[in-house]
């Protein structure tokens, strides 16, 4: 055996579900939230949360283990990350992210396996149950919920679009599949001048306009309901889609590039923004990692890189391209028309 090689990076992968699912049953059971108010002890936080005696000391030491609580005179509090991030009570939460992980992907992964060899959808779809989004446009307390989990996620990512990308040059915006909005009030929030549409389907009119008018913009950002599928994009100065395009196949991703193209002037930008994988396919493992979740969660969608993506627009007929790291895993390609 090579006398530098240990297994230790083998064994932390290959048992990670470990530290996920300690981390994911602190979020269920709201711990972080109920720390937010103060520490507490050991006997407490058991009665609170209902925690067994044989098992709540090892739970608490473990998320202190593994950074997520501290430990001091007997009483566990949150770390300054948790704190921020996982306080269902902040406007910072991207737990709901981590909910719908505990609820729904953790279970579906377990047919990866299967998902690699048939190359078919392992969600709810798999026994027969009605597709993800079928059924999140169908019940809207769930859909809520859906969008400001992506919400959480994506926040970091949209405050770095808002303050990054040259404002200045354009007046207005269409976040194509804009969700709860965090998109387009980030960037409308950073610069006064611009104007914006969120496009989406009609059931996330009044989440979109609850969240815009909760964020001060709503003069001037407002909804408009369609498929983008269906119909073409409104017209506006930069379109934006973020975390879209890889929900689709090949020939959509291409034919949604070129609606985009056609909603601009020229001059006007479409600006694409995921988990855009490395161009060597060596680094970005969340992106590779989001990849197979689509494998998972969908009947064609795939991730891409930033070359994959410019392409694309070059086809379409965008004359200028280049991608820009935003936030970790995130990175936004543009196209200028």
């Amino acid at each position: 055996m090579n006398e530098h090689s240990t297994p230790e990076s083998i064994l932390e992968v290959g048992l990670g579900f470990w530290p996920s699912k300690v981390l994911l049953s602190a979020v269920e059971m709201e711990l972080f939230t109920d720390l937010a108010k103060g520490p507490q002890s050991l006997e407490s936080i058991q009665g609170r949360h209902g925690l067994h005696p044989r098992s709540g000391r090892d739970f608490l030491d473990a998320l202190v283990a593994l950074g997520f609580l501290l430990r001091a005179g007997g009483e566990y509090s949150n770390t300054p990350a948790t704190d921020t991030f996982l306080d269902k009570h902040k406007p910072s939460y991207i737990g709901g992210v981590l909910e719908m992980a505990n609820q729904r992907l953790y279970g579906h992964w377990s047919h990866l396996t299967e998902a690699l060899r048939t190359g078919l959808p392992q969600n709810e779809a798999r026994g027969g149950g009605v597709p993800l989004f079928e059924a999140l446009y169908a019940d809207p307390a769930r859909l809520k919920s859906f969008l400001a989990a992506m919400t959480g996620v994506s926040h970091g990512a949209n405050v770095t679009i808002a303050s990054k990308f040259p404002w200045a040059n354009y007046k207005t915006f269409t976040d194509a599949g804009t969700a709860q909005g965090d998109l387009a009030v980030q960037i409308a929030l950073a610069n006064p001048h611009l104007s914006g549409i969120g496009f989406d389907l009609a059931e996330v009119g009044p989440i979109f306009e609850e969240y815009v008018e909760k964020n001060g913009v709503s003069g001037r950002l407002c909804f408009v309901a369609g498929s983008f599928f269906e119909q073409p994009l409104p017209q506006a100065d930069v379109i934006l889609m973020g975390h879209i395009l890889h929900d689709w196949g090949m020939e959509d991703k291409r034919m949604l590039i070129r609606k985009a193209y056609d909603a601009v002037p020229d001059g006007g930008a479409l600006i694409v923004y995921e988990s855009i994988i490395d161009d060597d396919r060596s680094k970005n493992a969340f992106g590779l990692m989001m990849s197979l979740n689509m494998l998972i969660e969908s009947q064609a969608g795939f991730d891409y890189t930033g070359a994959d993506c410019q392409g694309w627009m070059r086809e379409a007929g965008f004359r200028e391209t280049r991608v820009e790291h935003l936030v970790g895993p995130d990175s936004m390609v543009i196209g200028v028309r």
